[in-house]
């Protein structure tokens, strides 16, 4: 009987075997990448150099085009400016859609703006576009908000007199106020407990993403669902956002108003014209979504950007000084200064340019999956892989940029000092899946950032030496936690009268 067992296992193992080499050998066209272990694939090697580089590392090692296996699935990932604007432009239609993963199919059900595909998503992005055009992004009406709330976080600020203070969760609640405003058309009180709630859970989603058990519930959902984890916290969080999303939407339909005014009210006036429409995706579950997904896109990466900024001043302190002896010699003590201003401060909007660069607030750009078989550069990539621009290796790329490791405003200044664009800058992506919020954020930063600085000078403590610029890793790079002296300037441009 036991020779028999031995037999058996013996053919089991031997079957298993030559199963994983021919698999090994049909993919021998695809591109190079770390050696897939069986049921893992190559999440061994991330895991081994998991850090903010983990990807330019395993680019130096394979080339600009290279596979990572999660699991049984490729995940083809694209480094460098050529290779990524090749991949996001060329052809559209090709790498436009989102993979679907076990965790994104339950939580979120193929709704909304940045994980649906198809026609809904091109319903709900075309209407995402169109509304916050209407509600003011890049004319005046949402940068009046942007103004007030810079203002308010000024007022924060002045309450630390000048002493060491953490201005993390200020920045953060600053940057939410707006996303509030934007979608539910008005802001929350930072005291206020659902709003704490309501950025605990995005903190949430967006930091506890990348932990291993969450990967191995990517693999293995119908085992891990059984057992507890950060999934679970994870599915909770987002279940609390869409409640949360679902209790405005009650409250805008008991509360209708003559003309919108926010983006659940635009929302609710379309589902209104497209109540007799068969083909239309306009509906409670599909708003829910959209809300949570500018909570998501909108709150983390320009509060991360905005808390590196600062750091960034403390670190180059004759680039603080620059930005606000431009400031000065252009406008004086005249407040408050506006988005269209940036184009008079050549410099200042090079450095907020430098800081998206340098700082680019996210691991890697968002997954696309193949829709169709394709070859780049001589290599095959499968119908149904998963394709990921490095959008960090295109703001680092050492063939586009004359210092990428450095932060460097020059980069984005002529020889006369003029304010120069690039088109490797890409932070925000390209292609039809750029970020809808990009117009949004850049306002933000430079609001904020030019607000703070003419009515501080921000330096480290007396007792701290330095400080640790490696992000805290997650979805987003975020800083380590660290405390700032925002010391008030004397000048009339820092008063916070208006």
């Amino acid at each position: 009987m036991a020779g028999i067992l031995e037999i058996l296992v013996f053919v089991l193992v031997s079957f298993l075997v030559l199963h994983f080499l021919r698999q090994l050998w049909s993919h021998r066209h695809y591109p190079p990448g770390p050696f897939p272990l069986p049921v893992i694939g190559g999440l061994w090697q991330i895991g081994r150099i998991l850090s903010q580089d983990v990807f330019l590392k395993l680019a130096k090692q394979y080339g600009n085009i290279y596979t990572v296996w999660i699991g049984h699935r490729p995940m083809v990932v694209l480094s460098g400016f050529q290779m990524v604007k090749e991949g996001l432009t060329n052809p559209p239609e090709v790498l436009s859609k989102r993979p679907v993963t076990p965790f994104l199919e339950a939580a979120l059900k193929k709704k909304g703006l940045v994980f649906s595909n198809g026609h809904t998503w091109k319903q709900q992005r075309r209407f995402s576009v169109i509304t916050m055009r209407k509600l003011g992004l890049g004319k005046t009406g949402m940068e009046f908000q942007i103004q007030e709330e810079a203002h308010r976080l000024v007022e924060v600020f002045a309450h630390a007199k000048g002493q060491p203070h953490d201005f993390s969760l200020p920045i953060t609640n600053a940057v939410s106020s707006l996303i509030c405003v934007l979608a539910f058309g008005y802001r929350f009180s930072f005291e206020d407990e659902k709003f704490q709630k309501l950025i605990d859970a995005i903190d949430c989603l967006l930091k506890d993403s990348n932990t291993l058990l969450h990967m191995l519930y990517e693999v293995f959902p119908w085992l891990m669902k059984h057992f507890p984890g950060p999934h679970r916290k994870l599915f909770a969080s987002a279940d609390l956002v869409l409640s949360f999303a679902k209790e405005e939407l009650e409250r805008h339909k008991e509360q209708r108003k003559d003309e919108p005014q926010d983006f659940i009210d635009f929302y609710l006036l379309q589902m209104e014209k497209s109540k007799d429409d068969p083909d239309s995706t306009f509906d409670e579950d599909n708003l829910a979504e959209c809300v949570l997904d500018l909570f998501i896109a909108g709150t983390e990466t320009t509060a991360a950007t905005l808390q590196w900024a600062l750091l960034l001043m403390v670190s180059y302190p004759d680039v603080q000084d620059k930005i606000y002896k431009e400031m000065e010699d252009v406008f004086g003590s005249s407040l408050p200064i506006c988005y269209e201003d940036r184009k008079k401060l050549p410099y200042t909007n090079a450095v907020v340019h430098e800081i998206l660069r340098a700082k680019y607030p996210l691991l890697v750009g968002i997954p696309r999956l193949n829709a169709k078989d394709l070859e780049m550069h001589g290599f095959h990539v499968p119908k149904g892989a998963f394709v990921v621009p490095d959008l960090n290796s295109v703001l680092v790329d050492p063939t586009r940029w004359e210092k990428p490791e450095e932060f460097n405003p020059c980069h984005f200044l002529d020889k006369d000092g003029n304010f120069r664009s690039r088109e490797e800058f890409l932070p925000f992506g390209a292609g039809a899946r750029a970020c809808v919020g990009e117009q949004m954020a850049k306002m933000e930063i430079f609001i904020f950032l030019t607000t703070l600085l003419r009515a501080f000078h921000f330096q480290l403590p007396e007792e701290v030496n330095g400080l640790n610029n490696k992000p805290v890793m997650g979805l987003t790079l975020h800083p380590h936690p660290h405390k700032l002296c925002a010391i008030p300037r004397c000048s009339a441009s820092g008063s916070l009268s208006k």
